[in-house]
This record gives C-alpha cells, structure tokens and sequence, in this order.
C-alpha cells in the first residue's frame, strides 16, 4: 500500500513492521498467501475489487475506472478493507498487550 510520506512517525522506521504485520494479518485473513510485498499489494486489489462487487458497483468500476467513482463509495469500499484488516490488527495487539500485562 501507498505510504503518506508526509506523516510523521513516533517511532522512526516504523512503516516496514507495520506493513509486515499488515501482512501477517491479511494471510490470517485468507486476503493473501504470498508473503511479498507485490503479492500483498495484488491481493488487496483483488480483494477490494471484490468489495465493490458485494456493493453493487463493480460496473460502474469497469465502465469508469476507479477515479471516475464518488468518493462516497470509493469510502465505503476503503472503510470495508480497512475495518476488516485493522480491526483484526487492533484486536491482535490488544491480546498482545494482554499477555504482556498478565503476572
């Protein structure tokens, strides 16, 4: 996935663990099973054009491009991918920091 350059980091370096438990998650997932970073950014494609197809608008994807979709659906479809690989992402590290806690 693209980075936003332009964001600042807590913690410097951070991008490439989290793109690796990015990953990690999406094969837990079944999204992808090759664990490269092309192989990930090809299983999210696919996966998000399958989201557009259980909403409905995979036609008007294929007839328009991706740019000529409102930022409405584009969010509904993003809000989907993202809900499903950061949530899991989120509950990982909350069991993480769980364990870690625990006597």
């Amino acid at each position: 996935m693209a980075a936003n350059k332009n964001r600042k980091r807590l913690v410097p370096g951070v991008e490439q663990a989290l793109e690796k438990f990015k990953m990690e998650i999406a094969g837990e997932l079944g999204i992808v099973s090759d664990k490269s970073s092309s192989a990930l950014e090809a299983a999210l494609s696919r996966y998000k054009h399958e989201i557009a197809s259980e909403l409905g608008i995979a036609p008007a994807v294929a007839a328009k491009g991706w740019d000529g979709i409102s930022s409405r659906d584009c969010g509904r479809v993003g809000g989907r991918m993202g809900g499903r690989i950061g949530g899991h992402m989120v509950k990982k590290m909350i069991s993480m920091a769980e364990k870690n806690l625990k006597p």
